[in-house]
């Protein structure tokens, strides 16, 4: 099996053993390639909302000989998939934006898990959880080809996670590695610039105040506790 990405390889071990998943946006099909020759999860079914991605899967499946574990389908999202038929859904390698917005027009299992690695915007994503009901379990960061990812999992819980503007750009992250305090450390400082620059344009006030509500946060949970380096 093709080694995987460190990214996907977070991703990978957040998925509950025995598990039938969903992957959005699956395009050559090795994260769930892995799931099942791993012995992690017995059917695996792959999406992508474009035909080419798909037959790069295809090819993943035939040389893995996998024709009988994957279901390979064309959709956007979860579109073409019923709640019935899985319990975990990944969505790995996307901007934050498109994952949260994939996530609101999907009708979600109850007892789903959400396996979700952001490229970008991770704030959108952990936003998205909070006002529709999930907890965040756990968040890691990797660096992967000289950046840094942030991988979350996240549960359904009985109403909305209350959650301040930090929380959003900040998650559950403790500092306690290195990639951890990188990943906060150029959050912090995406922050502040798109912060500075709507106060410099004297735009978009609220925007503004919750940016500035995020820096504060930074600064109480990570800036003052010396032993993480931020």
């Amino acid at each position: 099996m093709q080694e995987l990405r460190p990214r996907l390889k977070a991703a990978a071990a957040m998925v509950p053993p025995g598990s039938v998943v969903a992957d959005i946006g699956t395009d050559h099909a090795y994260l769930p390639a892995f799931l099942l020759l791993s012995g992690v999860c017995p059917r695996v079914i792959a999406c992508d909302v474009g035909e080419k991605p798909l037959r790069n899967a295809a090819e993943t499946v035939k040389i893995y000989h996998l024709e009988e574990k994957i279901d390979l389908r064309i959709s956007d999202g979860l579109q073409k998939v019923r709640p019935e038929e899985y319990d975990a859904v990944t969505v790995c390698g996307m901007g934050g934006t498109l994952i949260a917005e994939i996530l609101a027009k999907a009708l979600l299992p109850r007892d789903v898990r959400l396996v979700l690695q952001p490229m970008t915007h991770a704030e959108d994503v952990r936003a998205w959880l909070c006002r529709s009901g999930f907890a965040i379990r756990r968040e890691v960061c990797v660096k992967d080809a000289g950046r840094v990812y942030c991988c979350l999992c996240a549960e359904r819980t009985a109403s909305p996670v209350p959650a301040e503007p930090g929380y959003y750009s900040f998650g559950t992250l403790t500092g306690a590695t290195e990639e951890e305090r990188a990943f906060l450390k150029k959050t912090r400082d995406r922050v502040r610039t798109r912060a500075d620059a709507l106060a410099a344009a004297d735009r978009f006030p609220e925007e503004q105040a919750m940016l500035r509500q995020a820096l504060d946060y930074y600064e109480r949970n990570y800036q003052n506790d010396r032993k993480r380096r931020l």
